[in-house]
């Protein structure tokens, strides 16, 4: 068995290595600087006898690298707790990769103007010691709510790239929230972290339009409500970065997007 102070090092270079995934890139300044630079133009109806939807899968090519076990020992509530504890940086079921943010970097201005859709506020807990779900999408200007249904003190620490959105800790107690915060630039993976349990780890994506969605455990995911026309979607990997692709959407038709990844 290993030792508990080689089970805290293989955490620490963990949380090291996740801390390093997250830089300046173009993504995130192209993201906001596109957002900046679109025309004010009116929202246009939508007739939803019009609408269509994308759908896809992201594939995994070759072997995913194995996900380690996490000690949370330096925590007795979360070693009693948590249950087994996994890094999820590559989650990947049979060739399908979970946790790949979507959303439409250019299309229509009938969709380009759409305001938020959705009024029920998107939730990151903090479960088993760790933060559920792994990866979020939301609107700019909608609100992320965060909540600690552990019975442990756990800790928000969001560090944006993108001016307009802010960078914030807030400490939360067992059982403690919520705490709502609201982001306005778009932005892909921006991370969050817990300082009390440095192998806590989530990332936040905003979304220009409500045209986005996060691939689920079986690697799928679905984009519906969008205006006829052709789009480009994209699609981040907190670690693998992120693909583009042209797709063309017909009215009361679903559209196949499928991207793969693959270790660089």
């Amino acid at each position: 068995m290993i030792s508990r102070v080689w089970g805290w090092l293989a955490v620490a270079v963990l949380a090291s290595g996740l801390a390093g995934c997250k830089s300046k890139t173009a993504t995130h300044e192209g993201a906001a600087s596109e957002a900046k630079a679109r025309p004010q133009v009116p929202v246009v109806p939508l007739d939803p006898a019009t609408l269509g939807t994308i759908s896809g899968t992201i594939h995994f090519s070759g072997k995913a690298p194995e996900r380690l076990k996490i000690d949370m020992s330096q925590d007795p509530v979360c070693a009693m707790t948590g249950g087994d504890n996994y890094a999820e940086q590559y989650v990947v079921k049979d060739g399908k990769l979970a946790n790949v943010y979507l959303y439409v970097k250019n299309g229509p201005p009938a969709a380009m103007t759409q305001p938020a859709t959705d009024t029920v506020p998107v939730v990151l807990d903090q479960i088993g010691c760790k933060y559920v779900p792994h990866v979020i999408a939301v609107m700019a200007g909608e609100p992320v709510e965060f909540k600690n249904s552990d019975a442990t003190m756990h800790n928000i620490h969001t560090m944006p790239d993108v001016a307009g959105n802010p960078a914030f800790d807030v400490s939360q107690a067992a059982n403690g929230g919520p705490d709502s915060k609201m982001f306005s630039a778009p932005e892909t993976m921006m991370p969050v972290r817990c300082n009390n349990h440095p192998w806590m780890n989530a990332f936040i994506n905003v979304s220009a339009t409500p045209y986005f969605a996060v691939s689920d455990a079986d690697g799928k995911f679905t984009i519906k409500g969008l205006p006829p026309g052709t789009y480009t979607l994209a699609a981040v990997h907190e670690k693998l970065g992120e693909q583009t692709m042209t797709v063309t959407v017909a009215p009361q038709k679903t559209s196949k997007a499928d991207f793969t990844y693959s270790m660089k």
